[in-house]
């Protein structure tokens, strides 16, 4: 890893070689044009593998969407009570830039 530093490929790496030793078998009822594109779109991987690349694409999305709400939130959350201290914080630094400046 260079440098410590994450990127999308080597999360989904890790998360591919870990998903090796922890499989499961499970049956869930799917549409018939799901399994057709999973057919289109396996190369030469197996429809189960395909499918754990797509749910965990989806999981990744989910997440990511998941955390900018998150961001938008709390950025958003400013209160007039913050408002106020920024404007008299600009304030005093207006007047101790123009006092600087005589």
């Amino acid at each position: 890893m260079p440098s410590g530093l994450l990127t999308n490929e080597i999360i989904f790496a890790i998360i591919k070689d870990m998903s090796k030793a922890t499989r499961s078998s499970k049956s869930f009822t799917v549409d018939h044009t799901i399994l057709d594109y999973l057919q289109r779109t396996r190369s030469n991987r197996s429809r189960s593998e395909r499918v754990n690349e797509l749910l965990r694409r989806g999981i990744m999305q989910e997440q990511y969407e998941a955390l900018a709400e998150e961001a938008a939130e709390f950025f958003g959350a400013i209160g007039e009570s913050e408002r106020t201290e920024r404007r008299a914080f600009s304030k005093a630094g207006l007047r101790s830039f123009t006092r600087d400046a005589e």
